[in-house]
């Protein structure tokens, strides 16, 4: 109650922001029941700088795009159509990368080739790849999205091992929309997701974007928009962060607490394990 009105509250037990955390307690986290810091996967302290590593912020967004909601937008793949790597220039300087150099992104279980930018708009320490541009589609795909989809190949090079390289990128056609024979960009930009690793979150399960990375300039051979993914080694990182759960059931037989938001929410009774 609040001047006498009754009020919701925030969707905790108590219905107040809470500085204590019972939650915490009850499902087997009890020291972070206070707000704390915790390191990441990508702390300072797990990044060697000298060796090239960076952390990567693959969910750095242009205003102009949003996921792949903006897929069909013919004008915004017009204004953002590539998505070249951010670097600092103190950080360009010390690897004596230029403009527009080819570099191999190497990621625990891949790597993806991009070009890089080199920018005073970007963190000293920090590389960024802009989301949502990257999409592809391989020649015997429908040809849908052509202003905003690559033409590849997907290529498994050993058991478990896969390659993808660009075909070809951008280009006009003739069709029903005549906006379709004006397109002049070619650059698609390049697919990173399928690089990283799945990170679930030990205590809310939500994917941990962040990744860290080894940059190097691009091997003879490598091309812009090439990628290699090792899918044995992606389940085993998966398995490994699995190995960091407290695994439910919480109180009362919960999966999950109830008032922890999420974007789809299931009905009630699937919360609950029997």
């Amino acid at each position: 109650m609040i001047d006498g009105e009754a009020r919701t509250g925030f969707d905790s037990p108590s219905r107040k922001q809470e500085f204590f955390s019972q939650t915490m307690v009850d499902w087997k986290w009890a020291e972070h029941r206070l707000p704390g810091y915790i390191k990441s996967h990508i702390h300072a302290e797990k990044i060697d700088s000298a060796k090239g590593e960076f952390p990567l912020v693959p969910t750095f967004r242009l205003p102009t795009l949003i996921h792949s909601r903006s897929g069909n937008a013919k004008w915004l793949a017009e204004i953002s159509n590539r998505n070249p790597l951010w670097m600092h220039t103190s950080d360009a300087d010390r690897f004596a990368f230029k403009n527009d150099d080819l570099l191999r992104v190497n990621t625990e279980i891949g790597y993806f080739v991009a070009k890089v930018w080199v920018t005073e708009s970007m963190r000293p320490g920090v590389v960024a790849c802009s989301h949502h541009i990257g999409r592809w589609r391989r020649p015997q795909d429908p040809e849908a999205n052509r202003w905003a989809t690559n033409s590849v190949e997907i290529l498994e090079v050993e058991a478990g091992k896969w390659k993808m390289n660009v075909l070809d990128g951008i280009k006009a056609f003739d069709g029903e929309d005549a906006d379709m024979s004006r397109i002049f960009w070619r650059d698609g930009g390049v697919h990173q997701n399928i690089t990283h690793a799945v990170h679930p979150d030990p205590i809310s399960g939500m994917h941990c974007w962040h990744q860290k990375v080894r940059l190097e300039k691009a091997h003879p051979g490598d091309r812009y928009g090439d990628l290699f993914v090792d899918t044995e080694q992606s389940f085993q990182v998966y398995k490994d962060w699995l190995e960091n759960t407290r695994p439910a059931p919480g109180p009362d037989g919960l999966r999950r607490p109830l008032w922890f938001k999420r974007p789809l929410k299931p009905v009630l009774e699937k919360f609950y394990l029997k």
